[in-house]
């Protein structure tokens, strides 16, 4: 599973405005997804200006075997002045929308929360305009810090559920498939009025039958957002690739989850958990909660 089908190509980016944002996020000591994971869509959406902010990295506790982020290096304490920083990103780059994910701080009491609180904070003291996406690790299923977390009041609530019950001891070995789906039920027992959302990557051993179930189980607990993309092995060591999904299935299941009641199901081979994230402006406005930011 070596070659990659014509499906996957990408269009070479203007690395003008590619450099441009590097340059911001060199001169501001940010650590960014795009990068750190080895997306590849990073040309796309540096192009457009937009970033997924990776905060108290890059080094994470937890060793998934999918997953480029570096998890070697031992974590370092928490930067009191990262959330200016970030701040300060967001307002030179102009984001209307802004995601912030993290890696796994498992060595923390609150596995960071208090971190992504203060990121938020600080963008709504100076971007007040710029809506909010949190992509959060499941925080040891510390109910408490998640309810830090929401009651910061962020547009989105993210977590990706990543694969399907059946792989996670092989893809997800120190996660829970179903500490994922109590996450996110507990995200919208506590706060009715975020928009929560989780992904699935594809090719790594699944079948149509378990994605469907799985999409299912998204539903069951209320889950408005749903991304489903093609797994690609950043390098050698990681897991390999199983197969190559065609659009075609990406489709089948795009419809599938309109059925089901999700607001939006992202799907297609190159879609990743934030790709197009500002989209979510769409769906405030055609499907507006009962009390948001300013409840």
């Amino acid at each position: 599973m070596t070659v990659k089908p014509d499906w996957l190509r990408v269009k070479a980016p203007q690395w003008e405005r590619v450099g441009n944002v590097k340059d911001i996020l060199r001169d501001l000591r940010l650590n960014s997804v795009c990068e750190e994971a080895s997306c590849p869509n990073i040309g796309e959406c540096f192009h457009h200006g937009t970033a997924t902010f990776l905060i108290m990295g890059p080094a994470c506790t937890r060793a998934c075997p999918y997953c480029d982020i570096d998890f070697e290096k031992k974590p370092q304490p928490l930067d009191p002045t990262e959330p200016e920083r970030l701040a300060e990103a967001v307002q030179r780059m102009n984001l209307k929308h802004v995601v912030i994910t993290s890696v796994n701080r498992d060595d923390l009491p609150d596995g960071g929360a208090s971190q992504f609180v203060r990121c938020i904070q600080e963008i709504r003291a100076i971007s007040p305009q710029t809506t909010i996406e949190v992509l959060i690790p499941d925080l040891c299923g510390n109910w408490s810090a998640l309810e830090v977390i929401l009651q910061a009041k962020p547009e989105v609530l993210n977590h990706n559920t990543e694969t399907v019950p059946s792989l996670y001891r092989r893809v997800r070995p120190q996660g829970s498939y179903a500490r994922t789906l109590e996450l996110l039920q507990k995200a919208r027992e506590i706060a009715p009025w975020v928009y929560t959302k989780s992904g699935i990557m594809v090719g790594l051993g699944e079948t149509d039958a378990e994605i469907r179930s799985c999409m299912t189980d998204l539903r069951s607990v209320d889950c408005d957002i749903l991304t489903i993309g093609q797994y690609l092995q950043p390098t050698p060591k990681h897991l390999p690739v199983l197969s190559w999904v065609e659009p075609a299935q990406f489709d089948e299941w795009r419809q599938f989850g309109e059925s089901l009641g999700f607001l939006q199901v992202v799907a297609s081979p190159l879609t990743r958990s934030s790709y197009h994230a500002e989209q979510v402006k769409v769906l405030m406005e055609l499907y507006p909660k009962s009390a948001r930011v300013d409840a």
